[in-house]
């Protein structure tokens, strides 16, 4: 290890000692792969490191919300060159001159994330596209071809707010409660003077590559994070770490690669936050529960037996307020998919059928609790 440092600090002579520090760090923590590629005397690879590191301290010196980050933060949030299996590329120059004049006039970190949140669709061309190359795809990847999935969208937002000095990582679980499918996203530090007090004088808040319009801690996923179970790997919630974190982000296509890379299980704040949320719409008076019940069809409605477990997933007009699964008839009669849902508001329905055919049921909700009744067939 010490002769491997070594080598990589040779690209450093110059550097100040913070920079050797940097360096020093991500070769102890980095995966495997990537020690190997180092070892072999790869060029391009450790001129990508070494580029990676001195854009990363230029935003530390620039930036007056990375001084003053306490330096654990910096080194395992701000300073890593990738956040998953990606491929390897020197995305910072890039990114940089992208994101930093948009945060140039940003008082303060938060600001700056808002800037870059709210921007980065338009200034770097990509959206969401089933038909991306792959899943995993790097910043360049993403923006050559103007699409991402989740998870492409996810890398290519962390990497925006690191390549200003913000702390990110990624975040994401590898399927539903009820096993609709996977997601991913970002979760950003702040520190503790702008927020309340948390790890590290600081706390994470969760966004998206497309925010929500109410800012941090608030996304259309956020009731099925809250049915998370955090002692259920393939079902909890987890954020990236750099160095060892003592758990592992399940990835369905994770060949091993990605075991390499810490993960958090932080499943319960989660929880805490959409019990919080829902304490607060009840107390204001501005949402009301609206519940969900699938039967098979018109003639088993009102029965047991005739209950069926659908996907449904709610709108408000284009924008997707949450989803879930319905009860099936193996559930008590009174556990019945529920939404807290803004009142007067109109809200579609959407779920499909076994023959794939999708559905639709629109609600035009008032200011009292609904119950929904709907067919599968």
């Amino acid at each position: 290890m010490k002769k491997l440092i070594f080598v990589v600090a040779a690209f450093l002579l110059c550097a100040c000692n913070p920079e050797r520090e940097g360096m020093d760090f991500l070769v102890k923590y980095m995966p495997e792969a990537d020690r190997v590629r180092l070892e072999s005397g790869d060029s391009e690879f450790k001129a990508m490191l070494e580029s990676n590191v001195r854009y990363a301290y230029r935003a530390r010196e620039e930036f007056a919300w990375t001084r003053d980050l306490p330096k654990e933060i910096f080194l395992n949030e701000v300073l890593p060159y990738a956040s998953l299996d990606e491929t390897r590329e020197d995305w910072r120059p890039t990114l940089y001159a992208i994101f930093a004049p948009r945060v140039k006039g940003a008082p303060t970190m938060r600001a700056a994330i808002d800037s870059v949140n709210r921007h980065i669709a338009e200034d770097v061309a990509v959206d969401y596209n089933t038909a991306r190359e792959k899943a995993n795809q790097s910043p360049s990847e993403s923006m050559r071809t103007h699409m991402a999935s989740c998870t492409g969208l996810s890398i290519l937002l962390v990497d925006a707010l690191r390549s200003v000095g913000i702390p990110a990582r990624f975040a994401g679980t590898p399927a539903w409660h009820d096993n609709r499918g996977n997601h991913s996203w970002v979760e950003v530090w702040l520190p503790a003077q702008a927020n309340t007090s948390g790890e590290n004088g600081g706390q994470w808040y969760f966004t998206e590559y497309y925010p929500d319009a109410e800012g941090l801690d608030r996304a259309w996923f956020l009731a099925d994070a809250a049915q998370a179970d955090p002692n259920d790997p393939e079902h909890a919630i987890y954020a990236i770490s750099y160095k060892p974190a003592g758990d592992r982000f399940p990835f369905h296509w994770d060949d091993g690669s990605v075991a390499a890379f810490g993960a958090e299980n932080v499943t319960q704040r989660y929880i805490d936050v959409w019990r919080a949320l829902t304490s607060a719409r009840v107390e204001a008076g501005t949402h009301v529960p609206v519940r969900l019940i699938m039967y098979r069809d018109k003639s088993s409605e009102g029965t047991s037996e005739g209950r069926v477990a659908v996907n449904v997933d709610v709108f408000r007009g284009s924008e997707q307020m949450g989803g879930g699964r319905t009860s099936d008839a193996l559930k008590d009669m009174n556990d019945v998919l529920t939404f807290q849902l803004e009142k007067n508001r109109a809200y579609t329905f959407r779920y499909w059928d076994d023959a794939g055919t999708p559905h639709e049921l629109t609600l035009n909700l008032g200011d009292t609790p609904e119950t929904v009744v709907a067919y599968l067939n």
